[in-house]
């Protein structure tokens, strides 16, 4: 017996070693002269390799292995991993065009459907995004009417700030609910009242959305789509989430449906509701019910969380750092004064200031891995060939911490940005809205939102924190699709 059971193991151990054979000879056929990367086991690929809780970490030390191009395999799935500015540069910018496509990320790929202008690609993605662009632009983006409004959301803010009478409390809220409402005027025409119980009960499923898309249950599920699609988990909200967004938008568009002027288009879904009823005699129309739902939830979902984590995440550094909250003081009160609102325009006479928000935006690396791209041809890139559509992952955050175009890349040091002089300085390895063909839609309406909030919440208040500021912890609370800060409470004085 003892015999048999042996020859069952050995015949059990060779049938395995030949079925990891075949399928790793499987994974190296047909996918071009791909990078070197770690050995990829069948079905778990590289999964082994990967810490959930921090993927960009894991990819950086196999960049110190492999390079600043590696080939990871998310189970069976082979994707080209980029590290570091002059290789990411040289994809998105450099040959933008054969890697403009957007590469597969299966959780957002479940939600989204191929729809909306931030999972969409070919001429879908081209007709959305210009359609897009073009309506943000007509309703202030970039423009001083949408500074009017950001100033006048600003004032909104500050009188809740000053409600809370010097006590401490938590930010986040007070962030999303304003910073909201810029990107709501635009897409639903009206902004909302910051006790509004539908407004809260949508900013809370984007907020629950944006932290779980960054836990390990999602981080699994984008590596095995095909098994955690039928195991319980956390991840399962962002499935219920979504749809209770989805049914939200869904009445915001059947209220403007019953209400629309076609000679006076108020925002972003009557826009959208006119140029289908334009192209409603063409079967190749890409402006379909679907991808107006989906569109606008991608504009309200990046327009709220993506601006209002970053200033969340920029006052938590500035606890930290009160010298440098003295020196952003020391400047509004130079070029802005007390009496009136910061504007645009005082950006230029402000090289400090400005310099603290981009080294915020460059230092908390708020999407470290960036969206995934795929490569629209079989293309030659550097002394590899890549398949037509792998997926391309940039990490932007080896871009925003290369140690070639940033001095002291781990550490907050607004002098990243600032020359000898003092005065503003640029740098191109600045990517945390990335760049190329798919670089955010938000970008100059994100921008200004950043400055003029956070330019009026210190021309009004000083910061104190509850604790130590050398006790402050900067590292995220959680690291996934984002980098999501640690909450905490301050008390607002006013100045």
């Amino acid at each position: 017996m003892e015999l048999v059971g042996a020859g069952a193991f050995l015949l059990v151990l060779c049938l395995a070693s030949l079925m990891v054979s075949v399928l790793q000879k499987k994974m190296k056929q047909g996918v071009g002269k791909l990078p070197p990367g770690p050995t990829p086991l069948p079905f778990l690929g590289n999964a082994l390799q990967l810490d959930s809780k921090d993927i960009f970490g894991s990819f950086f030390k196999l960049s110190e292995t492999y390079g600043s191009m590696f080939t990871f395999h998310l189970g069976s799935e082979p994707v080209v991993v980029l590290c570091g500015y002059e290789v990411v540069k040289e994809a998105l910018n450099d040959c933008g065009e054969e890697f403009a496509l957007r590469g597969s990320l299966p959780i957002l790929d479940k939600i989204n459907r191929g729809h909306g202008v931030i999972s969409s690609n070919g001429d879908r993605w081209k007709h959305l995004r210009r359609f897009s662009l073009m309506t943000l632009r007509n309703f202030g983006m970039g423009k001083r009417s949408i500074e009017e409004r950001i100033q006048e959301e600003s004032h909104f803010l500050m009188e809740e700030f000053r409600k809370t009478k010097e006590l401490p409390f938590d930010p986040t809220f007070f962030f999303s609910r304003s910073v909201s409402n810029i990107i709501s005027s635009v897409v639903f025409g009206d902004r909302f009242d910051y006790e509004d119980k539908n407004f809260l009960m949508l900013l809370n499923l984007l907020n629950e959305n944006f932290r779980i898309f960054s836990s390990v249950w999602v981080q699994i599920f984008n590596i095995f789509p095909n098994v955690m699609e039928y195991l319980p988990g956390p991840h399962k909200k962002a499935f219920k989430y979504n749809k209770q967004l989805e049914t939200f938008v869904k009445e915001r568009v059947k209220i403007h449906q019953e209400t629309l002027d076609p000679n006076s288009p108020r925002d972003f879904i009557d826009c959208f509701l006119l140029k289908m009823e334009q192209e409603k005699e063409n079967p190749l129309s890409e402006f379909s019910m679907e991808n107006l739902i989906v569109t606008t939830l991608d504009l309200f979902g990046a327009g709220t969380e993506t601006v209002s984590t970053t200033l969340r995440y920029g006052l938590l550094i500035l606890l930290k750092y009160p010298d440098v909250e003295a020196k952003i003081h020391d400047e509004i009160d130079r070029v802005i004064g007390r009496n009136r609102c910061p504007a645009i325009e005082d950006r230029s006479a402000m090289p400090y200031t400005e310099a603290v928000i981009h080294e915020i935006q460059r230092f908390i690396d708020l999407i470290p891995l960036g969206l995934p791209h795929a490569v629209a041809r079989d293309i030659q890139f550097r002394q590899y060939v890549i398949p037509k559509g792998t997926t391309i992952y940039p990490m932007l955050s080896s871009v925003l911490h290369d140690p070639k175009q940033f001095q002291n890349p781990e550490s907050f040091d607004p002098r990243h940005f600032l020359d000898a002089s003092g005065c503003f300085k640029r740098n191109d390895a600045f990517m945390p809205f990335s760049s190329g063909r798919r670089i955010c839609l938000g970008e100059g309406l994100a921008r200004m939102e950043i400055f003029l909030f956070l330019t009026a919440i210190l021309q009004n208040f000083d910061l104190k924190a509850l604790v130590d500021p050398k006790e402050i912890d900067l590292s995220p609370e959680m690291s996934g699709f984002s980098n999501i800060p640690r909450p905490y409470q301050l008390c607002l004085l006013p100045r």
